[in-house]
């Protein structure tokens, strides 16, 4: 039987040890992480009409919402590298690919609140799963995208090959900034009521339906916002465009990475006191 010593004393006293626990733990709970994926998948869509149809839904009505709109000029987007549909689904998924990865940590904190106060788990086990679930619903979504890039006609040649560096880069961006708060979404209902409406306001600021903004106060605000490089440069890299974002998509590559295993310790270290919370 295994013995597990618990100590009051603070576990940043002892960084190496934390992270080797850590480390154990992620690789310990694997198992466990992949039963959690294949049940909340199936709860997702148990009672779901359209099932898996909801997926891909959102990014389609958006991307059909801003083609309508640039073609009546009502919107003025200007030009682009591939027709606007094409372009504009491509930057919508990549964006709800980072969406799903930030929210992805709370959601799943969220679900199995009742297990986390009466079971003595892993808590690693619930951001893999959550992973998990970004990366299956990203999945699907690419069989909404690649019958648009065939409709289209958009070439994809070797550079296609780096696209998973961009995805997995927005991926650990969003889950960096997750896991940082999630201790906050567990705290303070607020922060996960106003996370819809960040998301939403944060997008209109990227450069994911429109090309991006060579001057100006928008031109600033895309350079300074993290999202951009990695979400440009892994567009661009699909459609076999030049990628002049690319020293900014590795500092925020590099700088996520590091954000992302902090935020794992903190999340490691926030868990019992949360869950303490949770059961008073």
């Amino acid at each position: 039987m295994k013995t597990t010593i618990i100590s009051v004393e603070s576990p940043l006293r002892h960084p190496r040890k934390l992270v080797w626990a850590l480390l154990k733990d992620v690789h310990a709970s694997r198992e466990l992480a992949w039963q959690l994926f294949v049940r909340d998948l199936k709860a997702a869509y148990r009672q779901s009409f359209l099932g898996y149809v909801w997926v891909f839904l959102p990014p389609l009505f958006t991307t059909l919402t801003f083609t309508f709109l640039n073609s009546q000029n009502i919107l003025s987007i200007g030009d682009t590298p591939i027709p606007y549909p094409a372009y504009a689904m491509l930057g919508t998924l990549l964006w709800q690919n980072f969406v799903d990865a930030l929210n992805s940590p709370i959601k799943s904190v969220s679900v199995n609140k009742a297990m986390l106060i009466k079971v003595n788990f892993p808590r690693e086990a619930l951001v893999l799963a959550g992973l998990g679930e970004v990366i299956f619903n990203f999945l699907i979504r690419l069989a909404l995208l690649i019958p648009v890039l065939f409709i289209y006609d958009i070439p994809i040649t070797s550079t296609a090959l780096l696209f998973p560096l961009g995805f997995l880069g927005l991926i650990i961006l969003g889950l960096a900034i997750g896991l940082l708060l999630t201790p906050l979404a567990m705290l303070f209902g607020d922060v996960q009521r106003g996370m819809g409406l960040a998301t939403g306001i944060w997008m209109l600021l990227t450069p994911a339906l429109y090309p991006p903004p060579k001057d100006g106060f928008a031109a600033v605000l895309a350079q300074w916002n993290p999202v951009s490089p990695a979400l440009l440069t892994a567009r661009n890299w699909l459609i076999s465009q030049p990628t002049p974002h690319m020293e900014n998509f590795l500092i925020v590559a590099g700088v996520s990475s590091i954000v992302a295993i902090s935020g794992f310790l903190f999340y490691r270290i926030s868990m019992p006191h949360l869950i303490g919370r949770m059961g008073a």
